[in-house]
């Protein structure tokens, strides 16, 4: 299909659905059932960038910057930039030990309810079949429609299939390659992989200031809607250079294009977008590497990684904890969000052992906890206690350590979850938005038990509620599962 037909197909669609490219009606769009109901995701970067394992998923913008780590590693190990260049990576990204299946029974063993591996991240190699590019992962490296193969695994275990289009920063992502006299970024040969590399690569501000063309705009539509045709995805999640203003119309046709596909296909789907790039209401509200301190009025989606310093594998990789990760979900849970928990799978199609424990770990805790995730909704507070979670973007490491006061709570129905994020030594919760000032709570308490224990705790109801239980040493949150009248 010639560019001019598929940019009118694309215009017919949206002609002829119930959602226009307008913001007004893209806000009648309402969030999916399963995004709400479900909390708890798997984000996967796994591409080009798992070859080097070095620095970060950013390894191919920084690797053509002379005053770099990433460009003093690359020249040592491979050599000069205009002998061996990022694309030389292609042949050495084989996936000889990626076995699609292995990774969603662990997906599913972690408690996730969708998966969305990357589609395309800002090196511009796709990883799924494209009659748009030959620059992808079924017609160069491992020779393997990566997306198609993990799409089917997951659907087939039950799971929601989303993906990830980060396409709209590579108009700039390689400039810093055309400063550099030896490099394989000004051979037009290569004008596929690494072009437009547009911009002076001199600081953020060209970032900013350096909207894409219109062939750029229109191809990165095309794609996008290629993606949306191709493996229906019910989650997109877009990075966060589109909110450029240049991306704005586009931005639009892509989300009416992909809500009205989503009606013929009869499934519920979501966007997500950072920053301002869609008007509020239009899409879900993703904060990356980040929280809010207060209850959501709309529904949001915290995206963040197992690794600290980096959302790809990489051999340096520091890891947070299992206990963190189980305690920003809960805490994201009960200020009416979910959490799309990122791992990075190595080059050769395993995935680290470290990433694993930790899906390992909060499978083992949503398995005898998950009710107190999966079906809830906020309560009348978020939660109680000393620990100040800053708001914002890229405020994943920031927080201080929980403490024995710190209780967040979800509710459903008749039962109010009071998550007690470290168990106090001496056994004796108090809870200070539940007691007979009747703040939050005007209502009696039918029983009071902790999830995964035998124990029956003994409770007061007086000026906080007082449960007392001597539980054995715990790495987790505890749950508290309050039944009322």
């Amino acid at each position: 299909m010639e560019k001019n037909e598929r940019l009118q197909q694309i215009d017919k669609v949206i002609g002829n659905g119930p959602f226009k490219d307008s913001w007004a009606s893209l806000c009648t769009h309402n969030t999916p059932k399963w995004l709400r109901d479900g909390k708890f995701g798997i984000f996967i970067h796994w591409g080009l960038y798992s070859v080097p394992a070095f620095g970060s998923e950013w390894y191919p913008r920084h690797v053509y910057r002379k005053d770099s780590p990433e460009y003093r590693y690359h020249v040592n190990k491979y050599g000069p930039l205009d002998k061996f260049g990022y694309k030389d990576f292609i042949p050495l990204f084989k996936a000889e030990q990626f076995e699609p299946k292995k990774w969603v029974e662990l997906f599913k063993k972690s408690g996730a309810k969708y998966v969305a591996p990357v589609g395309e991240h800002h090196d511009g190699f796709q990883m799924y079949k494209s009659g748009l590019s030959p620059w992808n992962a079924a017609d160069m490296g491992p020779q393997r429609d990566i997306l198609g193969e993990l799409k089917k695994e997951i659907e087939d275990a039950g799971m929601v299939f989303g993906s990830s289009s980060h396409r709209a920063e590579h108009w700039w992502f390689f400039n810093c390659g055309r400063n550099m006299k030896e490099s394989d970024v000004n051979d037009e040969k290569y004008v596929g992989i690494y072009g437009p590399a547009v911009g002076s690569s001199r600081d953020w501000l060209d970032l900013y200031d350096n909207p894409p063309d219109q062939e750029f705009l229109e191809d990165w539509l095309m794609r996008t809607c290629e993606l949306i045709d191709n493996y229906e995805p019910q989650m997109i999640y877009f990075d966060w250079w589109v909110q450029n203003y240049a991306f704005k119309p586009y931005i639009k046709k892509a989300a009416a294009y992909y809500y009205n596909r989503s009606e013929e296909w009869k499934k519920e789907v979501a966007i997500g977008g950072k920053f301002d790039a869609f008007v509020y209401l239009s899409a879900v509200k993703e904060i990356e590497r980040g929280q809010v301190s207060g209850i959501s009025p709309d529904f949001w989606q915290c995206d963040t990684s197992v690794a600290k310093n980096s959302w790809c594998y990489t051999v340096d990789n520091e890891y947070k904890t299992s206990r963190e990760l189980i305690e920003d979900l809960v805490d994201i849970v009960s200020k009416n969000g979910a959490l799309l928990l990122n791992i990075g799978p190595k080059a050769d199609g395993t995935i680290p052992a470290e990433d694993e424990k930790i899906l390992r770990d909060i499978g083992k805790w949503l398995e005898t906890n998950g009710e107190a995730i999966y079906y809830t909704t906020y309560w009348k507070t978020f939660g109680e206690g000393p620990t100040n979670v800053p708001e914002g973007h890229f405020t994943d490491t920031k927080r201080e350590e929980y403490t024995t006061e710190d209780i967040r709570f979800t509710c459903r129905a008749d039962t109010i979850y009071a998550i007690v994020m470290r168990w106090p030594d001496d056994g004796c919760v108090h809870i200070k938005s539940i007691g007979n000032d009747y703040r939050y709570l005007k209502t009696s308490i039918r029983s009071v038990e902790i999830l995964g224990y035998q124990i029956a705790p003994l409770y007061e109801f007086r000026e906080t509620l007082d449960i007392t239980a001597k539980l054995e040493p715990v790495d987790a949150p505890v749950v508290i599962k309050i039944r009322i009248d």
